[in-house]
């Protein structure tokens, strides 16, 4: 496959899903099943528009079944799942109609919320539509009028899924078979903000009113050695955070609070709701202004905005009273952009830390929405 997209002034090459993979395998099985030739490419159109001609592999034929593989292709993003083998076995069944099923490697749902209800297979809903329409048509081709079980399978599933978010959001013994245009466009943030709405409405789903939200794997860190909290309570918004806040809203949580490093925190006192460096790197030069505006000296001010690290620029504040005076302000601050983006419906507050000192600052609401979040789970 080679459709390309302009990402920052870079071609970058798209690849496919795992559910246009499984759709693929699962068309090319049913098409060597019903007809008895063997089947070495199929083409699909995926939902996005965008047909795709994909190689199929693995070839194995039974009584009754053919299985098959296609290779996933992540093109240029960056993927667990990419170059992993997603099979299709397709064998006659005398109940009419396509069934569809998970089998080695392919997660299991546990818990609510999630996009298929608890006990199915993790095959979302876009590639079951693409799978059973793809086989139908094999079916119409040929005049079958019987049924067809159709099983996914990813035999290094059980092993990828480690790596992502499927065993925090209850998905379990492998993979999940997604995609909702068929389509991987290269650095997709979409795709990992739609990671947190899952996430975030399986909680609301199970009656959460308030949520913990942490940027990374260092505020979970810093949940469970300082905090004592379970780190899977938190949901993790990586740099998203005013999207977070959105979804939050939009989901109808009372409340949410945001606990992380002041390297990310810092942030959102110049009112950056994404927190990435590609959108900006303002860290010392709002630290230097909350110092400032306590009396640090202006000679230490220079100092300061030649940090690279936060504690550095901590460590320059050696006057205790006006690194609290500072550190008070710049979360005053960061209240203060929360609550906007927040708005009416949604209360908001935030504790920021740093690895080194330790709780730096809290918002005058943390502790009572801290103490509603621990009661709520």
């Amino acid at each position: 496959m080679e459709v390309y997209i302009d990402k920052g002034g870079k071609k970058l090459r798209m690849g496919y899903t795992t559910g246009t993979c499984a759709a693929a395998a699962a068309k090319a099985a049913a098409w060597m099943l019903l007809t008895g030739r063997k089947k070495e490419e199929i083409s699909i159109e995926t939902p996005k528009g965008i047909t795709v001609q994909l190689e199929i592999l693995e070839i194995t034929r039974q009584d009754g079944a053919v299985s098959c593989a296609v290779r996933k292709d992540s093109g240029d993003d960056p993927d667990v799942t990419n170059g992993t083998l997603i099979f299709a076995r397709v064998s006659r069944t005398d109940i009419p109609g396509i069934s569809i099923d998970g089998g080695e490697g392919v997660g299991r749902v546990t818990k609510l919320g999630l996009n298929q209800p608890v006990g199915a297979a993790a095959i979302n809903s876009v590639p079951r539509q693409m799978i059973r329409e793809n086989v139908a048509q094999v079916m119409a081709l040929t005049d079958y009028q019987g049924g067809l079980d159709v099983v996914i399978s990813a035999p290094e599933g059980e092993a990828l899924a480690k790596k992502t978010f499927n065993p925090r959001l209850g998905i379990v013994g492998g993979i999940s078979i997604l995609g909702t245009t068929g389509i991987v466009e290269p650095m997709s943030e979409k795709a990992l903000v739609d990671t947190i709405r899952v996430e975030l409405r399986q909680r609301r789903d199970l009656g959460q009113e308030y949520v913990l939200l942490t940027p990374g794997n260092y505020g979970s860190s810093f949940l469970q050695s300082s905090l004592g909290m379970n780190p899977e309570k938190a949901v993790q918004c990586s740099n998203f955070i005013g999207e977070s806040l959105d979804i939050c809203k939009e989901l109808g949580f009372r409340g949410a609070l945001l606990i992380g490093h002041i390297g990310k925190l810092v942030k959102i006192a110049g009112g950056m709701m994404n927190t990435h460096s590609k959108y900006g790197d303002c860290r010392m030069e709002i630290l230097a202004a909350h110092a400032a505006g306590a009396g640090l000296p202006s000679e230490q001010v220079r100092t300061l905005l030649q940090c690279v690290a936060c504690d550095d620029a901590l460590a320059v504040i050696s006057d205790d009273r006006c690194r609290k005076a500072a550190l008070d302000s710049l979360t005053e601050k960061i209240g203060f952009h929360l609550q906007c983006r927040g708005g009416e419906t949604l209360e908001t507050g935030a504790i920021v830390y740093s690895l080194q000192y330790g709780i730096l600052g809290q918002t005058a609401n943390a502790e009572q929405l801290w103490q509603t979040i621990k009661e709520g789970t």
